[in-house]
């Protein structure tokens, strides 16, 4: 793995980071500290910059009007993209496109007329429908909705949990079980309208989000043809999987670079605030929290690269990305942390981010599946079949 960036690499990262500091921070000024959108005038303006750039829709395949963007560039990006205060869970505001729902680019050429390509043009959203209350964290035992065929239709009726964007999205990847006798052998993908009979968003659920919510649904009897099946029947799981595996790295790059801005912001502030006639620089606690900082971000970083240098090589790489986003996810929570103690009252008041990075960098410790089981993930692979 070479940690030098290339000529290209350089560039780029360096066209993003000034967009960043340029277009994007200025207008956080004006708005809320929980906002996670653009007004439509500002968000058109710098979705014509992206493309300018030639970095719309990163994470899009080249054939599907993406950039040739390869996996580690990618994930340079994306540390850079999340250098501000709605950077976590809204990096520079979406202007940059991609693609949140991956698993489609799997779909039928008539499914990808219906819901991949109004995606990619900005036309529907959809939403991922994996989690229940039964359980998220090993969904292949977890689901309970069940899908029983009827001719040429399936009937799905079951319930799901903490499913983000679902109340304003126009269709979903539905997991339910199609086969109760096979684990995660009997589970199948749907693609399902919002607006079809039976489908309720039952409430919108708070969290430590506040601008993003998650929601509840319920499946009452939702007929969905078979075309809808996306995939195989019964290989719903596998899709779910690799995909799942794969975004842990822009997802521990998200938790990074919240983290390089955290610490660039502490950086700047201890020179200048004094205590006891001298400034928080010259004190050792200080020193240590800035150092600790440091390491925890070099780590989660090659960590992090190294998981997309294997990707990127056709390796695999489901242990490499579940250290990343273990990593990622609770150093970041260290770095934010500290500097929150660092800046003292300042840094639990809405004038600064770091009271909303501790917020949505607390969630990143459970999402994509928590740490606990990325070191279930870890250890199965370590130990192999002797792990029961």
């Amino acid at each position: 793995m070479d940690l030098q960036l290339s000529a290209e690499q350089d560039l780029i990262v360096g066209m993003v980071r000034r967009f960043v500091r340029e277009e994007i921070l200025p207008l956080e000024l004006g708005l809320g500290p929980d906002a996670d959108r653009l007004d439509p005038e500002n968000y058109a303006r710098l979705v014509e910059l992206t493309r300018g750039m030639g970095l719309y829709n990163l994470g899009v395949p080249p054939e599907y009007g993406g950039p040739e963007v390869d996996l580690v560039t990618h994930v340079l990006l994306a540390i850079e993209m999340s250098q501000h205060r709605a950077g976590l869970y809204a990096p520079s505001y979406g202007v940059f496109g991609g693609m949140g729902l991956a698993q489609l680019f799997e779909a039928t050429e008539d499914q990808k007329e219906r819901y991949l390509y109004p995606v990619l043009r900005g036309e529907k959203r959809g939403f991922f429908g994996l989690t229940e209350a039964s359980g998220g964290s090993d969904p292949a035992r977890a689901i309970r909705t069940r899908a029983v065929r009827d001719g040429d239709d399936w009937i799905i009726n079951g319930t799901k949990m903490f499913i983000s964007g679902a109340h304003e999205a126009e269709f979903g990847l539905v997991f339910a079980r199609t086969d109760p006798d096979k684990g995660r052998n009997g589970i199948t993908c749907f693609l399902v309208d919002t607006d079809l009979p039976g489908f309720h968003v039952r409430r919108v659920v708070p969290t430590l989000r506040s601008a993003h919510p998650a929601t509840e649904l319920q499946l009452e009897d939702v007929r969905v043809p078979h075309r809808n099946v996306l995939g195989e029947v019964n290989r719903g799981f596998a899709i779910a999987n690799d995909r799942l595996t794969r975004q842990r790295l822009p997802y521990a790059a998200g938790c990074i670079g919240v983290a390089l801005k955290a610490q660039e912001m502490a950086l700047e502030y201890v020179p200048q605030r004094e205590t006891f006639g001298a400034p928080l620089a010259s004190r050792q606690a200080i020193q240590w929290m800035l150092v600790d900082n440091e390491i925890d971000i070099r780590q989660a970083t090659w960590l992090t690269l190294e998981a997309a240098h294997k990707a990127q090589r056709g390796e695999p790489f489901r242990k490499e990305a579940a250290i990343a986003k273990l990593v990622a996810s609770e150093a970041g929570g260290r770095v934010v942390d500290r500097c929150i103690q660092m800046f003292g009252g300042y840094g639990v008041t809405k004038d600064f981010p770091f009271e909303r990075w501790y917020r949505e960098m607390r969630i990143r410790r459970i999402g994509e599946g928590p740490s606990e089981v990325q070191r279930h993930v870890i250890a199965r692979d370590l130990l192999g079949a002797s792990l029961r």
